[in-house]
């Protein structure tokens, strides 16, 4: 006779995204309900926005500032608008590199560890702690643990600071985990270390205590991921696990000796771990006095505080740059920078659970000016436009060219149970976005590519903008966001949007987006005719429901 199935198996058995949508559609009401009358905590329910996703408020267009060329003139009209809503960094294109593979993003780290003097800052959604990455990650590890001994032994009062920031689900996820593993460096460096873990407000309630693990991460996630040292800096949408450091694609630029823009992102990320759980030496975790609990705490109080403290970081290093850099206020400014600045850094940070949404609107205002002027090469590893994004690709003028990974490419291929459904749904979505391509005729402008190299994964995410006439883009988006429902409404995600006049900086962009596309086949409709696109009725009939959570 079977043992008798316990309650939080049975929930493990039976919970899906698509049960958990209609489940906190249905408490929705109860949990604002309950967040305004502060009643009892059984009725807290994670508000998921499960409806059809609304346009984001576009960023104001100055008139005129659409229809510029690719002059200097014309570039720095072009985008001058970013500088009126988020910091506008000036930097030489010199210092900028962009690394084209997971190995030089793995050695770039190690190497900036072991140099750095005053700080290292490593925010990702988690650690990882496979067979392989217990080498791998143990090595970046012990490259901190190294830097902070020799920090001490050179000092009576060590300078160097570690400070990293990661997700209190899937850095909690098992017995063995990122908390398990940092626990030896905090305990033996407890005044030079800081282990923060971020705790989306949308998982409470009963959501927090029936959704099993690793489902769990669907509510929301710390998602930034940024790696600095000192005054350099890499932005990137790669983890740190084994598959990002050999054979998971994505994209990483290496900002060097850029202060000003190391030093945001710095202020960024301990903004963001000062509203997170703090780890403590005894594997317990707990928050900074006076801080609203993201969890326990009233959920609005939480957002409200928590926005408050980001976008103080934003608003600083605005008004800071703003007055340093008066002439960006004036339309008689020929070109972008003086020197050897000849590049813009603007980031990016979209929040929404903490009503924050500085990169959906930027992005929005981007999608809106491509117009027949410009090309957009777009890319994510999960092919999943939120509405409103979808509406402007296929009704601006631009052409467009998006790639995105091919089944056996996806990082959920061959997964155990609904996992590994999800390449299916990426399929399915992928069809219904090419069908409606050509229902509106515009297969000779929107053109979809997939990624195949074999025993790889893809992940990258991004774009880069090309002016009429021009071989190489002026800009790029590059960093963690995914263009998809959950970037927008679910996660934390940041990125940089760089504006270069700088030729071989332009160059190396080129070089990269050429890379990714090379190893991409353009989609036709004989493609989802294919057996191995053949997409089961029921993830057909499921993707609708779950689409939201992935």
């Amino acid at each position: 006779m079977a043992a008798p199935m316990s309650w939080r198996r049975l929930v493990h058995s039976v919970y899906s995204p698509a049960i958990a949508g209609v489940f906190t559609r249905i408490s929705d009401r109860l949990f604002r309900a309950r967040d305004r009358r502060g009643g009892s905590s059984v009725l807290l329910l994670a508000p998921l926005l499960a409806e059809a996703d609304p346009a984001p408020r576009c960023v104001t267009r100055p008139a005129g500032s659409a229809g510029d060329q690719g002059s200097a003139d014309g570039l720095c009209s072009r985008f001058r608008w970013m500088a009126e809503h988020v910091p506008a960094f000036r930097v030489p294109g010199t210092h900028i590199h962009i690394l084209t593979s997971p190995d030089q993003f793995y050695q770039a780290m190690k190497a900036r560890i072991k140099t750095a003097k005053r700080r290292v800052v490593m925010a990702s959604l988690y650690l990882g702690t496979g067979q392989l990455e217990q080498e791998l990650v143990r090595n970046l590890v012990d490259c901190i643990e190294d830097a902070l001994q020799h920090s001490q032994d050179h000092s009576h009062s060590p300078d160097l600071k570690v400070s990293i920031l990661l997700d209190y689900t899937r850095g909690s996820r098992g017995q063995i985990n990122s908390r398990t593993m940092l626990l030896p460096l905090l305990q033996r460096f407890t005044s030079q270390m800081r282990v923060s873990l971020y705790h989306t407000p949308d998982l409470r309630g009963l959501l927090r205590l029936l959704v099993p693990q690793r489902f769990n991460e669907t509510i929301g996630v710390q998602h930034i991921k940024v790696y600095l040292f000192d005054d350099s800096i890499i932005i990137s949408g790669a983890n740190l696990s084994d598959s990002y450091f050999t054979n998971r694609q994505d994209r990483y630029v290496l900002l060097e000796n850029c202060r000003e823009v190391a030093d945001f992102f710095y202020d960024l990320v301990e903004a963001v771990g000062d509203v997170s759980l703090q780890l403590q030496p005894d594997d317990t975790v707990n928050m900074l006095d006076g801080m609203v609990h993201p969890y326990k705490g009233n959920r609005q109080e939480f957002s409200a505080v928590a926005r408050q403290r980001i976008m103080e970081v934003v608003s600083t290093a605005h008004t800071r740059q703003r007055l340093l850099n008066p002439s960006e206020d004036s339309e008689d400014d020929g070109g972008m920078s003086e020197g050897e600045e000849d590049t813009w850094v603007f980031p990016l940070v979209q929040m929404k659970p903490l009503g924050i949404q500085v990169d959906e609107q930027v992005t929005q205002r981007l999608l809106t000016d491509a117009g027949p002027d410009s090309t957009v090469f777009l890319t994510s590893g999960y092919f999943n436009l939120t509405q409103a994004y979808m509406r402007l690709v296929l009704g601006a003028g631009a052409n467009y060219r998006i790639l995105t990974a091919s089944p056996e490419v996806n990082g959920f291929f061959g997964a155990k149970g609904v996992a590994g459904a999800i390449p299916a749904a990426y399929v399915h979505i992928a069809r219904q976005f090419y069908n409606r391509v050509c229902q509106l005729g515009q297969q000779e402008r929107v053109h979809l590519h997939e990624y195949h190299r074999n025993q790889w994964t893809f992940h990258a995410k991004g774009l880069w903008f090309y002016l009429q006439g021009q071989d190489r883009p002026c800009l790029t988006l590059i960093g963690s966001p995914n263009f998809g429902y959950r970037s927008v409404h679910r996660d934390l995600e940041a990125q940089i949007a760089i504006v270069t006049e700088n030729e071989e900086l332009q160059s190396q962009l080129q070089e990269e987006q050429e890379m990714l596309y090379q190893r991409s086949t353009e989609v036709s409709s004989a493609t989802f005719e294919r057996p191995d696109r053949h997409v089961r009725l029921w993830v057909k009939l499921v993707t609708p429901l779950i689409k939201n959570f992935f």
